[in-house]
């Protein structure tokens, strides 16, 4: 049986895969094994159809087994995190499949801390799941209650509309909500700046969100803010815990030059703990060497913001991410934010007057080419010698300064193919030969 847990909590496709019945049975494991001692739960969701039937499978298990539940409706992901948190409770579940489609959804599990669980605690969680049933139900006088907490999201907006004042920011901005529950937070946080603010994509039907817009479709962004003028832009995805910006002219800058960005920052002002940026082996050289020229250190984990944020931990460091745009900001929140990440470049583009293009360049990149290939046996790629062979080949032609990485997705069917040198062409050439063939043998 494949693990129910991937890198980002579970995820299928909503009534297909991810049915009320495994949601009902996540509700009792996990008020089971993390609400001890009469605490409660919190439980948001973002602004895809399937959320509120998956939220009502939650609270029919957990208060099922006697646990209180705490709705706070539709709210980012990161927002969720810090009333995790801030409020005091158990555990908290958000309901989102983040950057995927509407028909898609999934269900995250905070600790106390509002942080991911461990793997180990994600293990025992996944054995309760299939045994559910098994957990003692609660008497009809002790069963749990349900309570209205959309309030709650003020403690979030409060602490962000804070920072975002203290940018001092003048600048004009468009901010993509991906049709997603950065519609709940963006205009609010923005506001606070001094700035111009437009926001587009804020009009979710249940449907639209991430459809042609937010952090993995950011062309419609980079249009908007040519034609407005804008001084830059801000693509959010479906649960806003990433960031894409795009500069004035329309160029986009993904999530590997806005760490590029930030890191050299706050190394220049002495303020990257022990110099150290942790990001995935998905990041890219480029990044790697101006921040290793700055006097910083750049420390690789495996792909996932929680192996970044562990990455974190261990090292002492206070800023690490992803090329997808998940940043963490160690100073100020423990999971990735895109409306923070928006802020802290909205304050250095204040503080030095410089523009995003001109920030950006700072961190040229190498040539890199990443490929999603639908693979309905993503986790027999490592077997396959066909494939091997190719990698192997394509190491040897790329040289000392190239790199290959083939790795199933945590969080689709489908197996990702990144390669990386100092020859575009050549890159662009061994990507395509190597999704050809992974989409052959692994369908």
């Amino acid at each position: 049986m494949p693990r129910l847990f991937g890198t980002d909590g579970i995820r299928g496709i909503a009534n297909v895969d991810l049915k009320p019945t495994l949601a009902y049975s996540l509700g009792r494991a996990a008020a089971h094994l993390l609400a001890a001692e009469g605490r409660a739960i919190v439980v948001g969701q973002d602004t895809r159809l399937s959320g509120d039937m998956l939220v009502a499978a939650i609270v029919a298990g957990a208060t099922s087994i006697g646990t209180d539940v705490h709705l706070v409706g539709v709210v980012p992901t990161p927002a969720l995190a810090f009333m995790t948190e801030a409020g005091d409770f158990a555990a908290g579940i958000m309901v989102s499949a983040s950057h995927n489609p509407a028909r898609d959804n999934g269900l995250k599990v905070l600790d106390a801390n509002g942080l991911k669980l461990d793997e180990g605690v994600e293990d025992e969680l996944e054995q309760l799941v299939w045994r559910a049933e098994e957990i003692p139900a609660a008497p009809p006088e002790k069963l749990g209650r349900v309570v209205d907490a959309r309030g709650l999201i003020d403690l979030y907006l409060g602490h962000r509309r804070g920072l975002a004042a203290a940018t001092n920011s003048t600048l004009h901005l468009v901010v993509d909500c991906a049709n997603g529950s950065g519609c709940m937070a963006a205009a609010a946080v923005f506001g606070a700046t001094r700035g111009q603010v437009e926001t587009i994509f804020d009009d979710p039907d249940g449907m639209n969100i991430n459809a042609g817009c937010g952090a993995t479709a950011p062309s419609a962004l980079a249009a908007q803010v040519v034609a407005r003028g804008a001084d830059v832009g801000f693509a959010l995805d479906g649960d806003a815990d990433r960031l894409i910006a795009v500069d004035a002219t329309g160029c986009v800058v993904d999530g590997d030059a806005v760490l590029g960005i930030l890191a050299l920052d706050r190394l220049s002002r002495g303020l990257l703990p022990n110099g150290a940026l942790v990001v995935s082996v998905l990041s890219n050289g480029g990044l790697q060497r101006v921040v290793e020229e700055a006097g910083g250190q750049v420390i690789r984990t495996p792909v996932g913001d929680k192996y970044i944020l562990e990455g974190m931990l261990v090292n002492g460091a206070g800023l690490g991410g992803e090329k997808s745009g998940h940043v963490i900001v160690m100073e100020h929140s423990t999971s990735g934010d895109g409306i923070l990440t928006a802020l802290e470049i909205l304050a250095i583009m204040t503080r030095t007057g410089r523009s995003l293009a001109d920030l950006a360049l700072q961190v040229p990149m190498m040539p890199q080419q990443q490929r999603a290939i639908p693979a309905r046996h993503k986790d027999q790629w490592e077997g396959d010698p066909v494939i091997s062979r190719l990698i192997a080949r394509a190491e040897a032609r790329l040289g000392s300064s190239g790199r290959v990485l083939v790795r199933p997705s945590g969080t689709e069917p489908a197996i990702r193919v990144m390669v990386e040198g100092s020859d575009a062409g050549l890159v662009a050439e061994l990507a395509d030969e190597l999704a050809a063939v992974a989409r052959e043998r692994l369908n």
